[in-house]
């Protein structure tokens, strides 16, 4: 289920019964802009499920995400890749993103 999904969900469970608690977001993350993906497999061979990111961000390299992060997040481009202060990797769409966090 992505994040518009389960908005959705919240709202139409909202409307049934007693709403859940909302919260505002106070956390600091590490986060690049995606400006394109790509498939590292060589043509002819099956794709392992990695993928390249390409950040939108001028001076960071293309990195290589693990199949895991993949089939987990679903990454796209012009959402965000996300690391918080624990370690873990995430996605987020841009609009979510950028109206819960502002560059510091």
């Amino acid at each position: 289920m992505d994040a518009m999904e389960a908005v959705k969900q919240m709202k139409e469970c909202a409307n049934t019964m007693t709403p859940m608690p909302r919260y505002q977001c106070h956390k600091k993350v590490w986060a690049l802009k995606i400006a394109e993906i790509h498939d590292p497999t060589v043509p002819g061979n099956e794709s392992d499920g990695t993928r390249i990111i390409v950040p939108a961000d001028a001076g960071y390299a293309p990195f290589q995400v693990d199949r895991e992060y993949v089939h987990k997040h679903n990454p796209q481009v012009g959402g965000y890749y996300v690391v918080y202060d624990d370690g873990y990797k995430s996605w987020s769409p841009s609009q979510a993103f950028e109206e819960g966090y502002t560059r510091l």
